[in-house]
């Protein structure tokens, strides 16, 4: 009996001894397991867009984002932005104002993809830096909007302009030293023209703040755009339009983004 009895106390110091281990081995799994596993499911972010194709801002951006496990993701996106031509440079004209000079149209390109994201290196629940892989594709839908100038009829044009009209800019018709000025924005926004491409793009982005239920960073990436004729951005009287402009427009891009997920 007394052996019995030192046996079963044995036996149940050892029960008791080894329960705190076994209960910090299960803490740790669920701990790694937390940490692996992303708290959120959705993603939104919206940012500002500059590209070697736009000027100081070339646009913003919208994406929406669902993580599919902890590695993938699925998103769609969309991106407003203007396209310029690379020899846009503004100048002075006679009368004080300011033009593009060549300049026809205004570009305006939306593009609306989706795609997949995939993580490179994660970061800490609430630091660090987390870096993605992004690619996407999709069409590329361009507003032509017209380029509309002051223009100067008068006969004379040393002299005060009595007879000036606001027209777009046709370079078989308009003499630079009788454009007065630039004509407001949408002045020709009745005569916009649709001009329907594509687009693929892959990028980097990487993320700081909070890992939980907010999210901050710069995306940098390269895009190719390619149209199935030139936009008539720039004009010329002696180069014909597909010369002067380009079908396919690829440039490189960064975006600085905010969201929030849940």
């Amino acid at each position: 009996m007394r052996t019995l009895l030192v046996f079963g106390g044995g036996l149940l110091a050892a029960v008791l001894g080894l329960a705190p281990q076994g209960q910090a081995q299960q803490l740790k799994q669920t701990l790694a397991s937390n940490n692996d596993e992303p708290s959120y499911r959705k993603e939104l972010i919206y940012g500002v867009n500059f590209n070697t194709r736009g000027g100081l801002i070339g646009g913003a951006t919208v994406r929406s984002t669902k993580l599919l496990n902890q590695d993938w993701a699925r998103f769609w996106s969309i991106d407003l932005v203007e396209v310029k031509h690379p020899k846009e440079q503004k100048s002075g004209t006679f009368y004080g104002g300011v033009i593009v000079p060549g300049k026809s149209n205004y570009f305006f390109v939306a593009r609306p993809s989706v795609g997949v994201q995939r993580v490179i290196f994660r970061k800490a629940p609430d630091s660090g830096v987390q870096v993605n892989g992004l690619l996407s594709a999709g069409p590329s839908i361009g507003l032509l909007l017209p380029y509309y100038i002051t223009y100067n009829y008068t006969s004379d044009p040393q002299v005060n302009p009595t007879d000036y009209r606001n027209e777009q800019f046709d370079p078989q018709i308009h003499e630079e030293r009788r454009i007065i000025d630039r004509a407001p924005l949408f002045s020709g926004v009745s005569n916009t023209d649709v001009q329907v491409g594509a687009h693929i793009r892959g990028a980097l982005s990487f993320e700081y703040g909070r890992y939980r239920d907010a999210v901050a960073g710069v995306e940098v990436g390269a895009l190719v755009e390619a149209y199935t004729k030139a936009p008539p951005i720039i004009r010329a009287r002696t180069l014909s339009d597909e010369a002067l402009n380009d079908r396919f427009l690829p440039s490189v891009y960064l975006t600085v983004y905010l969201g929030s997920r849940n």
